[in-house]
């Protein structure tokens, strides 16, 4: 299977709730590798690298999870995966 990455900018209130480490606590449950840090100006970038099906699994899983409340917005870009990462890490 052909591998994607998936970057999703999250706004809305995203930081300083627990938003990363709900993430990164979703993500073990999947074959996804990747990051999530918070961004300047006050979104939330997560980027994630997996097959489609995977990531597509991944990302409602996030959006059933305790911080859905804290979306306003999602925008979700797609490209290939550059299979630059070895796990799935938070980024201080």
């Amino acid at each position: 299977m052909k591998r994607q990455r998936m970057q999703i900018l999250y706004s809305g209130r995203v930081q300083g709730v627990g938003f990363r480490y709900a993430v990164k606590s979703v993500a073990t449950g999947f074959e996804v590798t990747g990051s999530v840090r918070n961004l300047d100006d006050g979104r939330v970038e997560l980027i994630a690298e997996g097959t489609q099906a995977e990531l597509e699994e991944f990302q409602r899983a996030i959006q059933d999870s305790e911080v859905s409340r804290f979306i306003r917005n999602e925008v979700v870009f797609w490209s290939d995966a550059k299979n630059e990462f070895r796990g799935f890490e938070i980024i201080r």
